[in-house]
């Protein structure tokens, strides 16, 4: 079962050797790496190109003009060769065991589409700050789970069978794809939680989703919810209409408020212990 590792590169190559190293650490060795290069500049693509040079594990790729995320990622899942998929960021770097820990649940879980583990917030240097806790294993099959707040993150993995099965990623969202992919894959499967800390996130200045860029982080994040509520049919939730045009993003997640309420957190622990159970 091969495993592709897909890496969507714009300027990052100041950080590119922490995540070559975790990569060709692995102890799974059936895996791909594929570099889409987003039109970064010529200096930047050569330092890439020479640090993966040796390894025909690697292949690289560059679009003709910077085009973003969503056509980047969506590009990405289109060349992996492998059966499951999974994202690594140019400036972020997985554990030895991370794409083992993933193969072992899809080769044993037939009805499993997608896993995700714990990751840790690293500083600048890729040196641990704090474990993200909010991770763990969500419900299953629940029209109205919207991965809020967010648990389902890194290290994420999934079978690209599945996806074939979805509306695809969306290549107009420059942030928020990753939880619109989630979201898509959820509605086919079941997802299922790695206990461990299986991916080092590293923050600085450049960062996509970070700093400067967290309001509007959350803007898409809202309209990926929203997205999704009409994909999925839903007319209603807890009781509340839910608006025929999208409201903005303060809106949106005021329906979900009640999602952080004590009465529902205990039924969604139930609901969880219970699918752990049964299945």
């Amino acid at each position: 079962m091969k495993f592709s590792i897909l890496i969507a590169h714009y300027n990052n190559a100041h950080f590119f050797k922490d995540c070559l190293d975790s990569i060709q650490k692995q102890t799974y060795t059936d895996w791909e790496a594929i570099v889409l290069d987003d039109a970064s500049s010529e200096n930047e693509k050569k330092m890439v190109q020479e640090m993966i040079s040796k390894d025909k594990r690697f292949t690289f790729f560059e679009n003709e003009k910077n085009s973003g995320v969503g056509v980047t990622k969506s590009k990405l899942i289109e060349l992996a060769k492998g059966e499951i998929c999974g994202f690594l960021d140019p400036d972020d770097a997985i554990s030895p065991t991370a794409i083992q820990k993933c193969i072992d649940i899809f080769k044993t879980k037939k009805e499993t589409v997608l896993t995700y583990s714990r990751f840790m917030t690293c500083d600048q240097n890729l040196k641990p700050i704090a474990p993200f806790r909010s991770a763990m294993q969500v419900p299953n099959g629940d029209p109205c789970f919207f991965n809020f707040p967010i648990q389902i993150a890194h290290f994420v993995s999934f079978r690209k069978s599945t996806y074939e099965q979805t509306e695809k990623m969306n290549p107009n969202l420059k942030i928020g794809e990753d939880q619109d992919l989630y979201l898509k894959l959820y509605e086919k499967g079941k997802v299922q939680f790695i206990d461990d800390t299986n991916y080092f996130y590293r923050t600085h200045q450049g960062g996509i989703s970070q700093n400067d860029n967290k309001k509007q982080s959350h803007e898409y994040f809202a309209q990926v919810i929203f997205n999704t509520m009409k994909r999925r049919g839903l007319a209603a939730i807890n009781g509340r209409k839910i608006p025929e045009n999208y409201p903005g993003a303060e809106e949106i997640f005021d329906l979900l408020q009640y999602q952080h309420q004590l009465p529902f957190r205990i039924k969604k622990k139930i609901k969880i212990t219970l699918q752990s159970i049964f299945g």
